[in-house]
């Protein structure tokens, strides 16, 4: 099968993305507040939202200090800036009164799937000080073609680096808005890979070719990889790839339902987003 895909690949944005712009963890915490005389509802429900957020960045603080196993002092210290400056983006809740209606003295309680943003300028320092194939430092995908620019007829290599072993989703949004999922797809289902391994798309057992055809426009290949299992989007064959039912902005999130791990007294999965985007010619 021919799949009427991409073309120019700007590498400034390549280079300058990978490295540490897209990277979060995700992980499961919860939150605990009681409604008082001078506490109300509303204000209950807030407090044990943000106890929540607070114990979700201080899980995986742990966490990733223990993963990096960074020593050198100055790095510790990025970490620690990173996510003591970290945005929390709850992905997913589930939340209980005691009572309904709930009345003074009762508690709430709330558990979230939340994706924890540490700070950019931190982890970018922190990914400079580490070698680009270094397991030990957070979860990073390298994502490349053959060429800097195609041609109708010419057809297109991917290719795909982590620093770690991981799990990924790769994604083509064409010129015309429409959604390919590349990789898994009907003929290459694993969609585990190792760490400091290079991964060609397409090859092996892979049954279509990414030939520059009209129409032609801006379009993007997305990665989204992770340490855990990614959640699932509704797919449909087509051919030798998926065609993609789920909406681009949804897919995303549903992606990062990923499947939380248990390391030590830590719940934490890395992620990993890249997108780049190309021009047809």
């Amino acid at each position: 099968m021919r799949i009427k895909l991409f073309i120019v690949i700007i590498l400034p944005v390549l280079f300058t993305s990978y490295l540490y712009g897209a990277q979060s963890t995700i992980t499961e915490s919860e939150g605990y507040a009681c409604m008082s005389e001078d506490r109300t509802k509303r204000q209950t429900e807030e407090t044990a939202l943000q106890d929540a957020k607070r114990k979700a960045i201080e899980q995986v603080s742990t966490y990733i200090q223990v993963e990096t196993q960074v020593k050198d002092f100055e790095l510790q210290n990025d970490i620690i800036k990173a996510y003591a400056n970290a945005k929390v983006r709850v992905i997913d809740s589930q939340a209980k009164w005691d009572t309904g209606p709930p009345k003074v003295g009762d508690c709430y309680r709330i558990k979230i799937k939340a994706e924890v943003i540490p700070d950019e300028e931190a982890m970018k320092r922190l990914s400079q000080a580490k070698e680009l194939d270094d397991p030990s430092a957070p979860l990073k995908v390298q994502l490349w073609t053959d060429k800097k620019e195609y041609h109708a007829g010419e057809r297109i290599k991917i290719f795909l680096r982590g620093n770690k072993p991981f799990y990924a989703r790769v994604v083509y949004r064409q010129a015309d808005g429409s959604l390919v999922q590349i990789l898994p797809n009907p003929y290459r289902k694993d969609n585990y890979f190792q760490g400091g391994v290079v991964y060609e798309i397409p090859s092996g057992p892979d049954r279509f070719e990414l030939e520059v055809t009209p129409p032609f426009g801006e379009e993007s290949i997305i990665v989204y990889a992770s340490t855990g299992e990614l959640g699932t989007v509704d797919l449909e064959p087509a051919g030798g790839v998926y065609k993609i039912r789920t909406k681009l902005d949804e897919i995303a999130d549903k992606t990062r339902g990923v499947q939380i791990i248990e390391k030590g007294q830590s719940k934490a999965t890395e992620f990993f987003e890249i997108k780049l985007n190309v021009q047809t010619k």
